[in-house]
């Protein structure tokens, strides 16, 4: 019996398989690049499943995979019916509302904001009290603001370079976040013992970072 586990593709992906393996689940064949989506590592039993980021949590979900390893971004996003098991402190980031410099809010008006975070958007602004207008955007979300589409955008910001380089700014920061190991609930039953194990062994090496770190 494997245990399946999986993990995003692209910047994030780097991060999370270097941290697996300094916690003893290397992945063979990473290093290579391939395009294979799915990798298997007989010796520690772990099948790894490469997946685009926001499908990392519905594979768990829905139990084509035991474990994965995911931004809390999509976590609040998506809300899962899953265990989160641990903060990896990798992928660290934060959730934000940024507008053009020099923006002043007109609260006599329906606010626009343009966000792939649907959820979390109307959740911050429901929690002002504010009114607004959600336009859904999966790319780009800068141009927003810059073509009068919006007024604000909500999305998550880890340097601000590229706001800046399109003349925005950070206006609000009001969510911290960071990689989380989730497990299937099903999973977690049954196949308790190999996961505890994982999650140990990655415990180990947040420790070891955070130790380092300070």
């Amino acid at each position: 019996m494997m245990l399946s586990i999986a993990l995003p593709k692209g910047r994030l992906g780097d991060q999370v398989y270097e941290m697996l393996k300094c916690s003893g689940y290397s992945c063979p064949g990473f290093e290579d690049k391939n395009r294979k989506l799915i990798v298997e590592n007989e010796e520690k039993g772990i099948r790894y499943l490469f997946v685009k980021p926001s499908d990392v949590a519905v594979y768990v979900e829905h139990h084509a995979a035991d474990v994965g390893i995911v931004g809390k971004d999509i976590l609040i996003e998506t809300s899962p019916d899953i265990y989160e098991l641990m903060d990896l402190g990798i992928g660290k980031c934060r959730m934000a509302v940024a507008a053009p410099k020099g923006y002043s809010d007109d609260t006599d008006r329906t606010l626009r904001v343009a966000t792939k975070y649907v959820n979390v958007a109307k959740q911050h602004y429901i929690e002002k009290n504010r009114d607004i207008e959600i336009i859904k955007l999966n790319g780009s979300i800068e141009l927003g603001p810059i073509l009068g589409l919006s007024d604000v955008i909500v999305d998550i910001v880890e340097t601000g370079n590229t706001l800046r380089e399109n003349n925005l700014e950070v206006i609000e920061e009001f969510k911290d976040i960071s990689a989380r190991f989730i497990a299937n609930k099903s999973s977690f039953k049954f196949e308790n013992k190999m996961i505890t194990e994982m999650t140990d062994r990655l415990g180990e090496v947040v420790r070891e970072r955070h130790t380092g770190d300070r």
